[in-house]
């Protein structure tokens, strides 16, 4: 089924954030290209036009003193040549007296006023100004009119000019455009050179998506490999362990039914013999009839055990499985499974003994704690040897409880020690049928400590006995931080 396409659905995608963040950059690189030509140019183009009309200035400065054009602006010449330089920039030119009056203006529109502004007194005073107005478009320079007497500058007067600046508009006008249709077709190269870096730039994620697929449809049964960026192989790598971790866990779950399969399958097996046997025989002696009841209840009950262990494990496989935390002790809640187990421990001949340094009291799931020792306990009873004994230690710190279950019996083989809290795993197959074993009672056990945030280990020497060590935090805090 195809997915609908929404603006939601496309902008969540990773190209095409990459292709508007690669057109982004772009668009707004070339604009800022083009408006720094166009502002450079402006700027240089008015500073070329100050430095052309103020070197006019001071060249007619010299003729004016020259002709006494202050005193007398009389002067055809000077008069020639300032109506010359007033239609060069398409401006006016004005010259202003020491008493700030206006001796010449090219429009004879100020002649005889008096002008006193900023730039006027400045000049005045030897400081030559300038000032650009775009928006009326025209420069305006004041040059102070200087003589040089024994090394002293006097200022007689004022030249003031206005220049027109519409070649540089028209200009810039025509640089403009030129601009918008090359920030036009950069446009276009940004647009099409962002898609097919976009669609390089995510190959890799696709390459991902695509072998995921075929692993998840069952096309493949390799680890996913790609390692094109660092991102995809952090992505793969762990992907593959999850991979792993799930070929694992099916194995373990093929397994696992396979194993349920048969122990389930054993005692039904037997019971149906056992009757069999008794209906095809009408002659069956009481007691025999007896002995054959026995085994068919004996079954059974193993079969239920094998049921209740499994429906636990179940239970404590649910990620949301609850414990029920309250504030127990600890010394009692072992002396009572003590007192449960103490006849399965008189039938063998294996003496139980409690030791314990201090009264301990924790929060813990009594029911499930109980269950869990029980097993372990229990176990260590029934694969100990006659006359042996079973040693429960209890001890606290301020953090921590450690329950030692130490027996005497016939220990553990060193290679089956990492497989004890498997389930179904059996060290002795037929001592464990003999007994009643189903293989759950340690992985039970386990599951149940984890569950407490606690830890469990086990330590054994064969023909010298077994010891697990249980370490369980005195106050459960759960995962979102608060206390039980």
């Amino acid at each position: 089924m195809r997915e609908k396409i929404t603006w939601n659905n496309i902008f969540h995608s990773f190209r095409i954030r990459i292709f508007i963040l690669l057109v982004t950059i772009g668009i707004i690189s070339s604009l800022t290209v083009g408006y720094s030509i166009l502002f450079n140019y402006e700027v240089r183009a008015v500073s070329v036009k100050e430095s052309e009309v103020s070197n006019q200035l001071m060249i007619l400065a010299n003729h004016l003193l020259t002709y006494n054009y202050l005193s007398d602006p009389s002067s055809e010449v000077v008069n020639a040549e300032l109506e010359q330089l007033s239609n060069l920039y398409d401006g006016r030119v004005l010259i202003i007296g020491g008493n700030f009056k206006v001796i010449k203006d090219t429009y004879n529109l100020s002649v005889g006023r008096n002008i006193i502004s900023k730039e006027v007194i400045m000049s005045f005073k030897g400081e030559s100004m300038s000032s650009y107005d775009k928006e009326n478009g025209f420069i305006e320079l004041t040059i102070p009119i200087t003589e040089t007497i024994e090394d002293r500058n006097i200022v007689r007067g004022v030249m003031l000019i206005s220049v027109s600046t519409d070649t540089i508009a028209q200009t810039l006008q025509i640089f403009r455009t030129n601009v918008w249709i090359i920030e036009a077709i950069l446009a276009i190269f940004v647009f099409m050179l962002s898609m097919i870096f976009s669609k390089y730039l995510t190959a890799p994620f696709d390459k991902v998506t695509e072998s995921l697929k075929n692993v998840s449809n069952g096309f493949s049964d390799d680890l996913v490999e790609v390692s094109d960026y660092k991102e995809t192989q952090r992505i793969v790598e762990a992907f593959n362990n999850i991979l792993s971790k799930y070929r694992a866990l099916n194995e373990s779950r093929d397994e696992f039914v396979a194993n349920v399969s048969h122990e389930l399958k054993t005692p039904i097996t037997s019971v149906k013999l056992l009757a069999e046997t008794l209906t095809t025989n009408e002659d069956t002696p009481i007691e025999l009839y007896k002995e054959f009841m026995s085994d068919i209840v004996g079954e059974i009950d193993r079969e239920d055990k094998i049921i209740n262990d499994l429906l636990e494990l179940v239970k404590l496989d649910k990620t949301n499985a609850e414990l029920d935390i309250k504030s127990v002790n600890v010394n009692e809640m072992i002396e009572s499974i003590l007192r449960r187990l103490s006849p399965i421990a008189a039938s063998m001949n294996v003496n139980l003994i409690l030791e314990s340094e201090r009264e301990v009291t924790a929060q813990i799931d009594e029911v499930k704690l109980s269950l869990a020792l029980t097993n372990i306990i229990e176990n260590a009873i029934k694969y100990n040897r006659e006359n042996g004994s079973v040693t429960v230690s209890l001890n606290s710190d301020h953090q921590n409880m450690l329950i030692n279950v130490k027996d005497n019996g016939i220990g553990i083989p060193e290679e089956s020690m990492a497989h004890i809290f498997e389930r179904f795993y059996r060290v002795d197959k037929s001592h464990s049928r003999e007994i009643g074993g189903t293989g759950l009672g340690l992985a039970l056990a386990r599951n149940i400590v984890i569950m407490h945030r606690g830890t469990i280990e086990a330590d054994s020497v064969i023909d010298e006995g077994t010891v697990f060590t249980l370490c369980i935090p005195l106050v459960f805090v759960r995962e979102n931080g608060g206390r039980a």
